[in-house]
């Protein structure tokens, strides 16, 4: 890493610091917590994504600076309490990436042996954390979709999962069943059950249900906004239609896009 580079990032432990001084600081950053400033750090990592999706760099280099921010504001924070520094989480991660990697710092493993002992050093990582099941360890704050198809995984790791796409597909279809004759006070359960043997259907077919559900967002989102264009270019008041002629609108964006 250059001089430069160190200066930046001195200059920004800096900037942090001086934002959470006690006396001279500023009022709002002095007033956060891990708790308070967790959600915003959530959120970073969201529009770096999204920055990453749009393939736009400009963006993206700003959405990175965002994030490494949350990253110095939960360090320092965790300094002033004597728990650790900004130098003691690059440490921690330099050191797990070296011991992750032992193919390239250390052996020369290749192949489905460097796959193998991968997954036995993030086991023995978790044990040494205390983990005692095979799910110990998927973080309870992901978004349930993501956490689902964590959890599938890890159980699958030791054999818990559909040997093909078709059981979970008929799993989905018996759910869809529960959930039309539950009662409303079972709604809510056999939803999440149904929502879960989704997933679980998509994983199977070698997808990312997250990428699944932002493609449809996306692609809902687009052809919503051209029903209103078109609705507007006819003169009309989209939401006064009635479904049957929102569905027409639908349909003709639709053709317009195949086209």
């Amino acid at each position: 890493m250059t001089d430069s580079r160190h200066q930046q990032i001195d200059r920004l432990l800096a900037i942090m610091a001086r934002l959470r001084d006690p006396q001279t600081g500023c009022e709002w950053d002095r007033e956060q917590t891990f708790a308070t400033i967790a959600p915003y750090t959530i959120e970073e990592a969201y529009e770096v994504a999204e920055a990453i999706a749009q393939a736009d760099l400009a963006s993206l280099r700003d959405e990175l600076g965002d994030l490494l921010l949350q990253v110095v504001f939960h360090a320092r924070m965790a300094e002033e309490l004597g728990h650790f520094t900004f130098a003691d989480v690059a440490s921690a991660i330099s050191n797990k990436l070296e011991a992750r990697h032992p193919h390239i710092f250390g052996d020369d493993v290749s192949g489905d042996a460097q796959t193998e002992r991968w997954e036995a050093i993030k086991a023995e990582e978790r044990a040494a954390k205390g983990a005692t099941s095979a799910i110990d360890g998927v973080a309870i704050s992901l978004p349930g979709l993501m956490r689902a198809e964590k959890l599938q995984k890890r159980a699958a790791r030791v054999g818990f999962d559909w040997p093909d796409p078709s059981g979970a597909a008929d799993k989905v279809r018996e759910e869809m069943a529960e959930l039309d004759e539950a009662s409303a006070a079972d709604k809510l359960e056999e939803a999440g059950d149904l929502l879960f043997a989704a997933v679980n259907l998509v994983r199977l077919n070698g997808i990312a249900p997250e990428d699944a559900l932002r493609a449809a967002n996306t692609k809902f989102e687009r052809r919503f906004r051209g029903m209103e264009t078109l609705a507007a270019g006819d003169g009309v008041d989209f939401a006064s239609l009635s479904l049957e002629e929102q569905e027409a609108y639908w349909q003709a964006v639709k053709r317009a896009e195949k086209a």
